[in-house]
């Protein structure tokens, strides 16, 4: 059985798949270039997701699962591989401690007024005038309540929020006080002092949030989007920011990545911006790689896979 990489890895990280899975071969390459001469021999692909193309798929003799090392799938080529019946799994879940921390961090960052004291500290400004509010007892709606869902509720009850999560079925959830499925959407959104949208990039989830949305919305409601940049077209939420529909609105995925320099978010002045990192973490790829090791124990036992299996049909 022949184990494909295509994604940087750690030489402890190789060391350590090599040694607990002596009855596989490992082929390590830095990207998708270097590996498509190993590809026709693949039994099984580790990969970011982005790099691989219909004609890799169909280089791809041998391949029977894909184990993508993100949670994202929406650049991958989902027909053709299901079309060859081929497996996937992702890294689902290896975000939540960091994306949790992002949220909270940013949603302080705005209310304590922060970038203000920094402006003020590099002008050599004293001003104890600087208004300053509190993240604690606010009402936090999570749209896309997930596993990173679940942890940014879980810190989120360490400030006493009261927290309302919106899910495909709306089955409760850990760490949530209600619970709302996608079709009653607006009720969870009215009540939201935050509004966290992490939701994946489907056709079901493509341009979401519209004028309506942010219409039922408070005025004072801020709304952090660290999904997929395609759940809301900038001009929708540039007219909601504009119209006084929310109070300001952070933002760490966009449309067009990167975001191009002439691009009216750059200098809106109730956008906060970064630039994609939320998932970012130096545990990433350790964490990535202990999933993979885990469905790989199984498929070497029995050919199963136990976790994070993609449905191709929804995309994730």
């Amino acid at each position: 059985m022949y184990i494909v990489s295509t994604t940087m890895l750690t030489e402890e990280v190789r060391e350590r798949l090599i040694a607990d899975f002596s009855n596989v071969t490992f082929i390590f390459h830095e990207n998708m270039e270097q590996a498509e001469a190993d590809l026709p021999k693949a039994d099984i692909l580790i990969t970011y997701g982005e790099d691989v193309t219909p004609p890799h798929i169909e280089q791809a003799e041998q391949l029977k699962w894909i184990m993508v090392i993100s949670a994202g799938m929406d650049e991958m080529p989902l027909r053709h591989i299901k079309a060859r019946g081929i497996k996937v799994t992702n890294a689902r879940g290896i975000h939540k401690i960091q994306m949790a921390e992002y949220a909270i961090s940013m949603l302080l960052h705005v209310y304590r007024n922060n970038e203000t004291f920094r402006r003020n500290q590099l002008a050599h400004v004293w001003d104890q005038t600087v208004p300053l509010l509190e993240i604690s007892n606010q009402t936090m709606t999570i749209v896309g309540s997930g596993v990173i869902g679940e942890e940014l509720a879980r810190i989120a009850k360490a400030f006493r929020m009261k927290t309302i999560g919106v899910s495909r079925s709306g089955q409760d959830k850990p760490h949530f006080d209600e619970n709302y499925a996608i079709d009653h959407l607006d009720d969870a959104l009215k009540q939201a002092d935050f509004v966290v949208s992490i939701l994946p990039s489907t056709v079901d989830t493509f341009y979401f949030y519209k004028q309506d949305q942010f219409k039922v919305m408070k005025p004072n409601v801020i709304f952090l989007n660290m999904g997929r940049g395609d759940a809301v077209q900038s001009e929708t939420l540039i007219m909601a920011l504009d119209q006084g529909q929310l109070a300001h609105a952070i933002l760490d995925v966009f449309e067009q990545e990167p975001l191009p320099s002439d691009h009216p978010f750059w200098e809106h002045p109730k956008i906060t911006m970064t630039p994609h990192v939320s998932g970012k973490s130096p545990n990433y790829i350790p964490r990535a790689i202990e999933i993979f090791e885990q469905n790989l124990r199984s498929y070497l036992n029995d050919r199963e896979l136990s976790t994070n299996v993609i449905d191709l049909d929804r995309g994730y």
